[in-house]
């Protein structure tokens, strides 16, 4: 299995020079080979609104809003709502209208530095176009579009901004404005429709941005074309060598965010017009500086500093400062997963941003903070004390897996994860009020959940019976090794968090901890659950006692359970994050070659083109997975750069590089921003 494994590998290597280029760049990837019938979108997003790219010239392909879910008709469960396109827009040019056949060299651009997206093309001997759009980092609602149009030749121009509802959108209502001052007209494009049930109302609305270089800014003219779909256009004589500039501001919000989504959505639109072009992206560029002010820096490997950025960007995409609001497995890239949230939250993608920006992780376990209440209903249903927090969660956090999916009542150890993140959070921080306030209300809830989930059948024998394991495809087991891990852990955590807080200590927690069974086989490797006899695995569920979990410490134990379980994953169906973790611990048992192989084997073959977008498995089409550059992510800062999460805080561990790594630097890590090195 191993031999076919690494040809796969290297199969995926060598296709993927198809779309790499020859010397990758650290920030930017670019790609000239655009093929509609073979194209996955990338995403630009500020952690409230993603815009998912489109092969089409002047169309984006989705545009998501976070916290927006209603039901319709998929699982019976809330899933996220696309919202209008508010950047759609159509071009004429001597009255043709341009078309995908109609651009000729097209390139497109992810810089991610300053996360925005490029789209170049020539227009014949005509025209010269360019369009670069932005989800503002500084505007959480607010998205741009800059268009520059270089003539070849004299030309007129005739330029449309299309708002279209999606189709799972009803009671949609049209309207267009103009605002008149003494110094500018302000058109807006303004559209409204309720979510499938009625429960929400979403609203959006746009505006032209014109540049006073180019003098009296032209007459803006509205249609409406029917219900679903309206536009404004204007119209523009350009002469041979001259360059236009103009762009389209434009914010969505929905009632879920604001109690009056409709104007607000025009307000901020206004906003964003009077702050100008300039402005804009000048501070949109100055929040994303503040941001890459922790990264990951790799010398000798160009390639996989440009991935490893790219996997960040995304992180840094998906997660926004100062909500209540996570990520789910897909971020904002699109529908994926229903945008519910997973374990793949707290034990995949918060590690990494908590790390690097405590301040943007906040967001992520007040999250669970605020669903509290819903999970202690939860675990009131199943009979159980405490909170039970659900495997799917939207919205409300209330339990929002599939029926069919057994996950739902069966996976508990996402409840574990919510308490060792909060404890986490603690750790790096170091902050006392906040674990008063939001963290021990969590802990203590979970270990209460925990001490009344197991099953107590004499010393070392409180069980953990019929659960789904973090291996997904053992379902209904005893005793599995992660879920029996991670409770003890949570139990211990909550115990510390009490005794920082003076506050009175249940000692039944630690007795339950104590034993709570970790099985072993006959030839010492870590049983993953007590009906487990060597078959296959989907996830490295027993791996993760070694890491995050110290469970598994010593280092036989770690390399046996590593050796047995590495060559148990098979070579498709398997997400990106297992090979991440087996990535980390050799790299921590001080083995960098066999680290760099499975650190590659954890994505090269999930890359996608034209912009090497991951899906969660190999030869996937369901890009981008989050939770799989999560752990990635992982495996270079706790494996390779050998930071550790502590009671006292991030520390630094022995570890290995691969030889084509020279150096590794981790920059801005932790509350004080410190810097790490491994040579």
């Amino acid at each position: 299995m191993k031999q076919t494994s690494f040809a796969i590998l290297c199969f995926f290597v060598a296709s993927n020079f198809l779309f790499a280029q020859a010397k990758p760049d650290a920030w930017k990837i670019s790609s000239d080979k655009i093929d509609p019938s073979n194209y996955y979108g990338i995403t630009v997003a500020n952690g409230m609104i993603g815009i998912v790219s489109s092969p089409e010239p002047f169309k984006v392909k989705d545009v998501v809003l976070a916290g927006a879910y209603d039901q319709y008709g998929r699982g019976r469960v809330s899933n996220f709502l696309r919202s209008f396109n508010l950047l759609n827009m159509q071009i004429d040019i001597d009255g043709k209208r341009l078309g995908a056949a109609d651009a000729s060299g097209m390139k497109q651009t992810l810089d991610m530095h300053h996360a925005s997206f490029t789209t170049s093309f020539d227009y014949s001997d005509k025209a010269t176009i360019s369009y670069t759009y932005y989800s503002l980092r500084q505007l959480p609602f607010t998205v741009l579009m800059d268009v520059t149009i270089a003539a070849k030749k004299d030309i007129i121009l005739g330029s449309a901004s299309v708002m279209e509802a999606p189709d799972a959108l009803k009671d949609v209502q049209n309207y267009y404005n103009e605002i008149d001052r003494p110094h500018v007209v302000i058109s807006l494009l303004t559209s409204s429709a309720k979510s499938p049930t009625g429960k929400l109302l979403m609203c959006a609305s746009n505006t032209f941005l014109f540049s006073e270089a180019h003098g009296q800014e032209p007459r803006v003219i509205h249609e409406m074309w029917d219900n679903n779909m309206h536009l404004m256009k204007f119209s523009r004589k350009i002469k041979a060598g001259e360059t236009y500039h103009y762009s389209i501001a434009g914010s969505s919000i929905t009632s879920a965010q604001h109690d009056d989504p409709l104007n607000e959505a025009e307000r901020m639109t206004i906003f964003a017009k009077l702050e100008g072009r300039d402005r804009l992206i000048e501070f949109h560029n100055r929040a994303w500086d503040k941001l890459w002010e922790s990264d990951i820096k790799i010398e000798g490997d160009d390639q996989s500093q440009q991935d490893i950025h790219s996997m960040l960007y995304h992180l840094y995409s998906f997660v926004r400062e100062g909500t209540d609001m996570s990520p789910s497995p897909m971020g904002l890239s699109g529908l994926g997963y229903n945008g519910h949230v997973f374990w793949d939250t707290e034990l995949w993608m918060y590690p990494s941003i908590l790390v690097l920006h405590p301040e943007m992780a906040k967001s992520l376990v007040e999250y669970r903070y605020q669903r509290l209440t819903a999970a202690k209903r939860n675990a009131f249903n199943h009979g159980y004390k405490g909170a039970m927090f659900p495997w799917e969660s939207a919205a409300t956090g209330v339990e929002e897996t599939p029926v069919w999916a057994l996950s739902g009542p069966f996976e508990h150890h996402i409840t574990a994860c919510v308490g060792i993140a909060a404890w986490n959070y603690f750790c790096v921080t170091q902050d006392k009020e906040w674990l008063k306030q939001k963290g021990w209300p969590v802990l203590k809830e979970v270990a209460d959940f925990w001490a009344s989930r197991v099953e107590r059948n004499g010393p070392g024998k409180f069980d953990i019976k019929d659960v789904v394991a973090a291996d997904e495809w053992a379902e209904n087991v005893d005793n599995n090794a992660w879920t029996n891990a991670s409770a003890k852990a949570a139990l211990q955590y909550a115990t510390k968090a009490a005794e920082i807080l003076g506050v009175s200590v249940d000692p039944d927690w630690m007795v339950v901890s104590n034993n709570i069974p970790i099985l072993k086989m006959e030839n010492g490797v870590t049983q993953e659950h007590a009906s487990y006899h060597g078959e296959g695995i989907k996830q490295a569920d027993v791996n993760l006692l070694s890491y995050p979990l110290k469970e598994v410490s010593d280092t036989n134990s770690i390399r046996k359970d590593l050796e047995y379980y590495s060559k148990r994953i098979p070579n498709e169906g398997t997400p990106a994050m297992t090979q991440a973790i087996f990535a980390l611990l050799y790299s921590r048992l001080g083995d960098g070659e066999k680290a760099f192989h499975f650190f590659q084997d954890a994505y090269i073959p999930n890359l996608n083109p034209p912009l090497r977008v991951i899906a969660e498995t190999k030869g996937g089409t369901n890009p981008y997975f989050a939770t799989g550059a999560g752990g990635i992510i992982q495996s270079v800062l706790m494996g390779f750069g050998g930071l550790e999460i502590t009671p006292k805080g991030i520390i630094q561990i022995k570890s290995a590089l691969p030889k084509q790594w020279k150096s590794l630097t981790i920059t801005g890590v932790g509350v004080e921003k410190k810097i790490f090195s491994v040579h």
